[in-house]
């Protein structure tokens, strides 16, 4: 007997009461019907802009950024852009909510999320995303700072009303999650297992980001107090200074390259694991002397990465790529060490905005913004407003 199409199982769950009606569809089906559809989508939006370019905004870096922020709420949520990601990115909402509430937008915030959690806990699930009609997915695989960021949000934007009320369903995603990413006897997250985290594309062991998240979370769970907490017994810490902290920089992943990259040097100060000042201006240095910040911050690495297939037909989409994300959460954390080191930078990305009338998602190392016949870089990105933030201190 064949499998019910995507449509008639969720009329199906719906008749019996609920997402928890086992419909045994493969979910690799599900996700790579999913995926075309997104991937249609975003190859149409490439061949617009291809022909017709970026749209361009009016005023100074400032007012782009403003504009931006405003057409990222679509009155229900924040989407990631105003391109192609025009959907909720759990991961991207997480790097800019303490952003927007301090730009004023406390109340999206939290509708924001209301709507995040309604989806998410009709489909009994935390994930990375959530398509515009509302489907969510992984892409490509489960991902341990999806929940760790969507925890973070909620201690943020103060959501205990959100919090209480998807209690049951916030603590069996947080044993979820236990259970899937942590060696128990380490502490660190699992070597023998893939996931979706910072660089999306990239084969890693055990990544110095995907650690940083579970250290997050279980922070953010000490912090919150009424949700439960299975990691308290760890010294995160000390594990990732143990395992990752070499020669005065924090190495990519476990897999023996020790490897240079971006996100491993920004993220454990980024999140206040650490906040040691002679620990961040070595890995501000170590950035700098092998050109991660040039011409303009931050590229993930200089090494080839193993990757992904979808690699392959993008081609370098997140090898030395110039990630504005990643740029603008550098450029913040490193105005706690060094502010006029991050006065430069973000005099770059004013620049860089005012020249390009958007906010772009990433560039190639000289500065053009990244395209191939399949993709085209998107723009209108939210992550403007941690820019923006920073402009108005």
């Amino acid at each position: 007997m064949g499998q019910l199409p995507p449509m008639l199982i969720e009329q199906k769950k719906q008749q019996v009461g609920g997402s928890n009606y086992n419909t045994k569809i493969p979910p690799g089906s599900f996700k790579m019907f999913i995926y075309l559809k997104e991937g249609l989508r975003i190859f149409k939006r490439a061949r617009y802009v291809r022909k017709y370019g970026f749209k361009q905004y009016k005023g100074n870096a400032k007012e782009i950024c403003e504009q931006i922020v405003k057409d990222c709420w679509n009155g229900q949520y924040f989407k990631a852009s105003n391109g192609h990601f025009c959907q909720f990115w759990t991961r991207d909402f997480g790097f800019y909510t303490e952003s927007l509430i301090n730009l004023g937008y406390k109340e999206e915030v939290k509708k924001t999320l209301k709507y995040a959690l309604s989806i998410f806990s009709k489909y009994s699930k935390v994930t990375t995303t959530i398509t515009p009609n509302n489907k969510p997915y992984d892409f490509p695989y489960y991902a341990p700072d999806s929940l760790a960021y969507l925890i973070r949000s909620l201690r943020i934007s103060n959501s205990i009303d959100l919090i209480k009320k998807y209690r049951e369903f916030l603590n069996k995603e947080i044993h979820k999650f236990h259970n899937i990413v942590l060696d128990k006897d380490t502490g660190l997250v699992r070597k023998d297992k893939r996931f979706s985290s910072m660089k999306d594309f990239s084969i890693r062991k055990s990544s110095c980001y995907d650690n940083c998240c579970v250290a997050m979370l279980n922070n953010e769970l000490k912090k919150i107090k009424i949700l439960e907490n299975p990691f308290k017994k760890y010294n995160f810490e000390k594990i990732i200074k143990d395992n990752f902290w070499i020669n005065g920089y924090f190495i990519d992943d476990l897999s023996g390259n020790n490897f240079i990259t971006g996100d491993a040097n920004v993220f454990p100060f980024y999140f206040e694991i650490f906040t040691d000042k002679k620990m961040m201006k070595s890995s501000i240095t170590k950035i700098q002397e092998i050109g991660l910040d040039k011409p303009f911050p931050l590229r993930y690495s200089t090494d080839k990465l193993k990757m992904i297939l979808l690699d392959k037909i993008l081609s370098n989409y997140e090898g030395n790529t110039i990630w504005c994300h990643l740029g603008s959460i550098y450029i913040k954390t490193v105005c706690k060490f060094n502010k006029n080191l991050a006065e430069y930078y973000l005099n770059q990305y004013t620049k860089l905005i005012e020249k390009n009338k958007n906010f772009i998602e990433l560039f190639f190392p000289n500065g053009k913004p990244y395209s191939r016949f399949w993709y085209y870089a998107d723009e209108g990105m939210l992550w403007a407003s941690i820019i923006l933030e920073m402009i108005n201190k």
